[in-house]
């Protein structure tokens, strides 16, 4: 009979998540030239565009985990992404406005309209799958998996330094104000990290479920890597 292989150490297995930094979609070749200021005005709002559809699904999908969740404290600070991203109040200030209001605020910046975002008809199909497929996994799988696929966000300040970095120079014609949602996401990607790292560490701890883990961070990079092949392909250079 074959052994089993023994579980990593915290310390490992954190690691191993971490490395899993290499297949981000940082590293696609669509989000290469927009961050070298080789995409057109019409490849960036393409992007924006499709993008909006993640940021659409992203409070669905929580809600999704928080209905599967059977531990009342996880649901208590989980709650919180879904203000973040549907905002608080009337909006007034930048605290309160919420992700899907300052990615609305990044569309007007690159000559969109709000009608066109939120209508969701311009949506190519293939970023539509892939994110809707993200949402059916947090509704179908447990939640200590659903969360675990969030991990993503170990990655995602670097993505929105570079863009903050990079655009103001190379895309002059988009009005700053617009690039807020790049800014606010930053410490709340630390905060989510830290909670969606404590859930997964203390969740999966035999060898088997921790390559599990590393599967399902895996196939959420995936789908992250196919919404830009799919805006790829609509918006060719």
């Amino acid at each position: 009979m074959t052994a089993l292989k023994p579980a990593w150490t915290r310390e490992e297995f954190e690691a191993q998540l971490r490395a899993k930094g290499q297949s981000y979609h940082i590293h696609h070749p669509f989000n290469v030239k927009m961050n070298a200021g080789e995409c057109s005005k019409e490849q960036i709002r393409g992007w924006v565009l499709n993008r909006f559809y993640y940021q659409w699904i992203i409070p669905i999908k929580d809600a999704a985990v928080m209905s599967n969740c059977q531990d009342r404290e996880t649901r208590r600070r989980w709650i919180s992404r879904i203000l973040d991203h549907d905002g608080f109040g009337e909006y007034k200030t930048d605290t309160e406005c919420g992700g899907l209001e300052a990615w609305t605020r990044l569309g007007l910046a690159v000559g969109l309209d709000r009608e066109t975002l939120w209508s969701l008809k311009q949506v190519e199909p293939s970023v539509k799958f892939a994110c809707d497929a993200y949402v059916n996994f947090a509704r179908q799988q447990p939640w200590q998996e659903a969360i675990c696929s969030s991990l993503t966000e170990m990655f995602a300040p670097q993505i929105h330094k570079d863009r903050l970095a990079t655009w103001p120079t190379h895309y002059p014609w988009i009005e700053s104000a617009g690039l807020h949602y790049f800014r606010s996401r930053i410490p709340l990607a630390q905060r989510d990290v830290d909670h969606g790292l404590e859930v997964t560490l203390n969740h999966f701890t035999t060898r088997a479920q921790q390559e599990r883990a590393l599967d399902i961070l895996q196939f959420k990079l995936d789908i992250l890597w196919s919404m830009l092949d799919g805006i790829e392909r609509a918006y060719p250079v």
